[in-house]
């Protein structure tokens, strides 16, 4: 009864969506407020049924309604009912759903955030919103629907693949859908900027929260994904250069590239076209990670089956919208020109407009590099792979130019830096991250691209703390605080700006622990319980592992051969660790569960990569001889607390709170200064300023 209801929600949440978007478009053309009313009305209703679609369908999953040709393929009677849940987004039919209600969540809150404020802009925003909903929902209904039924009802379903059977698999698709959707309302109020003529600065200051949310789902989303392939794939590693990881990735450097962009066009009036081309790619960015993820075109372990008839829609609507909103932005050039221009190269402004460049190069040599095999399969015929080996190449170098203008960016000064600017603040930095080069040089670190990343990450990190140590100390001075409290004070005073400061924090860190790569160990031997093996870590550190034997284990879904190793460090007992294969019953599969043991410079990776003994179902082996593939990989966990840093710091950076206002230049306004302004421009680059507005938002 309920999936029934959910499929009838879903066939009228369609014409109230498109009704609701016409609606909208004409109350804003026309001024009418109760159209403007009602297409509000329309964007709740629709919520509200894609909802209860939603619910349908999860409650055929959890009860086994195995005549719905999805839930047949997703699910079986002895899966976990968790994983039954995240059925939902599972597959391709599930996930769309998904996809069309987060956006709709994320409409009505757009629409209640702003029902009194920016009201010349919400109806066009939430006709965009609505009619991307609309799309969404056209294609669950005509292309994968979800409730579509067989002839007939199994006895038992098809069951969920194997490797989506991950506590990780499980928050990770759905935080990805919310930074992919989240995006659809920043892109929104730029399309009503760009209809209304409101082309101020107010449609930032409306969506600059919501491009942090997006951006802080979409983060989180890469790196669950990450943990994910670290545990799950059993090969070592946490990055391939997947298309589909590159799909996840594009939006994220388009987006990171907005995000820094905005304060030029906030504190100096710049770059207003150039932010309308950002936000416009980011969103055809979010859609053309969908279009890669679903049309199965380019193999990936994470790709739905392949559908060339939705990889055709979705292109259709990639090209539709990129051609409209250019042709709004050309419409409305006359509108978007400059307040100032850029007066030197050694400036904030310069700073983000190369870090801006840098993160563009990025995302289109990953673009290029992930449609390569298509391009060259539809000019010769055949596909030429393009592997990680390319990515690293091309992306390393860019990566470390991110890196050194993390620490550039925030601090130079606005329109001219003076050498006392420079020395100021770059003197001592510089040289304390030469100083830890050398160390590291002498102490045998020869691999230079993990050198520069030490040597670049202690300059970024080293002005990061000169800040927040003069902000902490002027406040403390003239406050009389304590500096525990001034510190908090500081934050509290202007989340946006020292929010922004621990995201660079957590980046660099990530970006060490993805230096440590470089000096990863690896052993690998055949083992009969009782036999050991060595293996020593780039640090010096000796791990001796003994195979204790095997033991097997039946779940109601799978079997599993489990291996006890016993692990000494440096001859000092620290512990046992197993690691697993398992056979999935349904559907039939192989896979590696692999033991990690973590300290806080290092993981022990231990893989049970092969059974050089038949082991069945029920079956104790005789001989239990074993083969071990042993990882050391320095820094790994470096990347995980780097993540939780840039997390704590973007939630510092959304928190709400009473800041100091962004200076948003008036429009017109010209290059002319009233007195004292050269000062205050020369204060606002100073550090010890609280509340500068140029703040780094990661």
């Amino acid at each position: 009864m309920i999936p029934a209801l959910g499929e009838f929600a879903l066939w009228i949440a369609l014409p109230i969506a498109l009704w609701g978007c016409a609606l909208a478009f004409l109350g804003g053309r026309w001024l009418r407020g109760d159209l403007i009313l009602s297409a509000e009305r329309s964007t709740y209703a629709v919520f509200g049924l894609l909802f209860v679609a939603s619910a349908g369908l999860i409650v055929a999953f959890m009860g086994d309604r195995f005549d719905y040709w999805y839930v047949y393929n997703y699910s079986s009677t002895n899966l976990h009912p968790f994983f039954k849940f995240s059925g939902l987004w599972a597959g391709q039919r599930g996930s769309l759903l998904f996809w069309a209600l987060n956006l709709s969540f994320f409409s009505v809150l757009a629409v209640w955030l702003n029902r009194r404020r920016n009201r010349e802009l919400m109806p066009y925003a939430n006709g965009v919103l609505l009619a991307v909903t609309s799309f969404f929902i056209i294609i669950t209904l005509f292309v994968t629907p979800p409730f579509e039924q067989l002839g007939f009802t199994p006895s038992d379903g098809r069951g969920l693949n194997p490797q989506l059977q991950n506590y990780w698999m499980t928050i990770h698709p759905p935080t990805l859908y919310l930074g992919f959707t989240a995006f659809t309302v920043p892109f929104a109020f730029a399309i009503a900027a760009l209809l209304s003529g409101r082309l101020d600065a107010r449609w930032i200051e409306g969506t600059r929260r919501w491009v942090l949310t997006s951006w802080f789902f979409l983060t989180l989303g890469i790196i669950f994904g990450m943990r994910w392939a670290y545990e799950e794939l059993g090969w070592g590693g946490y990055w391939f250069w997947d298309p589909v990881e590159n799909a996840s990735l594009l939006p994220w450097l388009v987006a990171t590239a907005f995000v820094h962009s905005i304060m030029i066009q906030e504190n100096r009036g710049m770059l207003k076209v150039w932010n309308m081309g950002l936000v416009v790619l980011t969103f055809l960015m979010t859609i053309f990670a969908t279009f890669l993820t679903r049309s199965g075109l380019i193999e990936s372990v994470h790709s739905f089956a392949q559908n060339l008839t939705i990889a055709w829609i979705f292109l259709g609507f990639l090209g539709v919208v990129g051609t409209l909103s250019l042709g709004l932005i050309f419409w409305r050039l006359p509108l978007l020109h400059s307040e100032r221009q850029f007066e030197s190269l050694l400036s904030r402004e310069a700073a983000f407009l190369l870090n801006n460049l840098v993160l563009l190069g990025a995302a289109f040599a990953v673009t290029w590099g992930t449609m390569f095999p298509l391009i060259t399969e539809g000019l010769i015929g055949s596909r030429v792979a393009v592997g990680p080996p390319f990515f690293n190449q091309v992306n390393i170098p860019i990566g470390l130019v991110l890196l050194a203008l993390m620490g550039i960016g925030p601090v130079i000064a606005w329109r001219k830096a003076s050498a006392r600017n420079l020395k100021r603040n770059f003197l001592l930095p510089t040289a304390l991250g030469l100083a830890v080069g050398t160390v590291l040089y002498v102490a045998g670190v020869r691999h230079h691209y993990a050198w520069l990343t030490f040597t670049i990450g202690t300059f970024v990190l080293t002005i990061i703390v000169i800040e927040f140590w003069k902000g902490t100390r002027a406040r403390a001075r003239i406050e009389a605080e304590n500096h525990f409290t001034a510190f908090i004070h500081l934050v509290r005073r202007n989340r946006r700006r020292w929010g922004g400061y621990i995201v660079h924090v957590g980046v660099v860190i990530m970006f060490m622990g993805f230096a440590g790569s470089a000096f990863d160990r690896e052993a690998r031997e055949s083992l009969i319980p009782g036999e050991s093996m060595s293996i020593v870590s780039a640090f010096g550190h000796e791990y001796t592992l003994t195979y204790q034997g095997l033991s097997t284990h039946q779940d109601p879904n799978m079997w599993r051969v489990i291996a006890l190793m016993s692990i000494q460090r440096d001859g000092v007992e620290v512990g046992t660790m197993t690691t697993e294969r398992q056979m999935v019953v349904a559907p039939p599969q192989p896979i590696t569960e692999v033991g990690i043991r973590s300290t806080l410079f290092e993981d022990l990776y231990v893989i049970l990569s092969t059974l050089d003994e038949q082991v069945g179902m029920g079956n104790e082996p005789q001989h239990q001889r074993a083969t071990f593939q042993v990882l050391v990989n320095p820094l790994v966990p470096w990347i995980w607390y780097g993540g939780l840093i840039v997390a704590a710091g973007t939630l510092v950076a959304l928190w709400p709170g009473a800041g100091v206002p962004t200076r948003i230049p008036a429009p017109g306004a010209g290059s002319g200064t009233a007195p004292g302004a050269e000062r205050r421009r020369e204060e606002a680059s100073r550090p010890e300023r609280a509340a500068d507005p140029a703040a780094p938002v990661g």
